[in-house]
């Protein structure tokens, strides 16, 4: 038999979810919202509603609800299905029960047109800019390293695969299926990932294990102090990570020092680093066909036991939030890992906060 529910039953239910700790309310304390909204309507340039028309959603809202897409990493659909479903979601957003929500076209065109007008990579500034105002400044070096984010993969010819490889747009390589082209990610690449294999019986190490992959590379830099991701590049799959060094290493940390695994170390990658006052600590390579010497086998042990911080910040990423590309193109792809990183140092803020009020 099922009760009644009663005149206040939604509002007591509402303080259930505050009492039992709703993480959305969290977040909306911690995280200064407001603040991102010069740099959202900046980039927005939304009129004055003098012409008429439907008004737009809040610019800060609708913020949010890409902060909740990337934290759970559903499709526009859905994420139009959860805000009316949920009750601590239509709280943090501030909707009533009822009222009018951003629609799957709303939530899918909102971060395109961030993306136009460059401002999600300003959004992400301006959320460190904060940090190193409430005191967490870059301190104690950074930390470099990239991961694979998977995207659905392609299925194509040889001759296709050709085209892609020599720079072709999709339209070019299936002029007469615009259907089939609209579907075809030509930003993305297929490249090796390889995996440590687990010694035989006999305790003989045994090779590592190639596993194809498919999608972008998500590079960053981590202060070591707090573990801030201070500064990301997208790029496609195949990008060699040491390429990557200079697109993401800062200038602004406390410390010098720059860790890394061997794919970071190279002759002008060590140059630009001492030309740029940093210290490089990046792993040093085992000689071919030699045994590693024992002072460089403890050097990279010492270097691992810090550099191994960054991998938390990506197993979070795709363990948790579940970080995975369904978008087409690499101005896409980068808007999801920009918003994956931001909402990320939002759950850092958190922790950190949350240590900071139990000290």
């Amino acid at each position: 038999m099922m009760r009644e529910s009663g005149f206040f039953g939604l509002s007591d239910h509402m303080k259930r979810l505050s009492t039992d700790g709703d993480p959305l309310e969290v977040l909306g304390r911690v995280v200064a919202f407001e603040a991102f909204r010069p740099v959202l309507e900046a980039a927005l340039g939304y009129s004055d509603g003098a012409k008429g028309g439907r008004p737009p959603y809040n610019s800060v809202v609708m913020l949010k609800v890409l902060v909740l897409a990337a934290q759970h990493n559903v499709s526009d659909a859905r994420m139009e299905y959860l805000i009316r479903d949920r009750l601590s979601w239509l709280r943090f957003l501030g909707f009533d029960l009822g009222a009018a929500t951003p629609d799957a076209n709303t939530i899918r065109l909102f971060p395109e047109r961030l993306t136009q007008a460059g401002a999600l990579e300003a959004l992400f500034a301006d959320f460190d800019r904060q940090l190193k105002q409430r005191g967490y400044l870059p301190m104690g070096g950074q930390i470099v390293d990239a991961t694979l984010v998977a995207a659905p993969k392609q299925r194509n010819s040889e001759p296709e695969k050709a085209a892609i490889k020599a720079g072709k747009a999709a339209a070019e390589i299936w002029p007469d299926a615009p259907a089939k082209a609209a579907q075809k990610d030509t930003d993305a690449r297929w490249t090796l990932k390889f995996v440590k294999s687990r010694p035989a019986a006999d305790g003989r190490p045994q090779p590592d294990i190639a596993i194809p992959s498919f999608g972008y590379k998500s590079s960053i830099a981590i202060c070591r102090r707090f573990g801030f991701i201070r500064k990301g590049k997208t790029s496609d799959g195949a990008r060699f990570d040491g390429r990557m060094l200079r697109d993401v290493v800062t200038k602004d940390n406390t410390a010098s020092d720059v860790w890394a695994d061997t794919a970071y170390r190279s002759q002008a990658n060590e140059t630009w680093l001492k030309a740029q006052g940093r210290v490089s600590r990046i792993h040093r390579r085992k000689p071919k066909g030699k045994p590693m010497p024992a002072h460089v086998r403890r050097s990279n042990a010492a270097k691992s036991k810090i550099r191994a911080r960054v991998e938390h910040v990506f197993a979070y990423q795709k363990a948790v939030m579940g970080l995975f590309i369904r978008s087409i193109g690499i101005k896409r792809a980068e808007a999801k890992i920009t918003l994956a990183n931001l909402a990320y140092n939002m759950h850092r803020l958190i922790f950190h906060e949350r240590r900071q009020a139990r000290a």
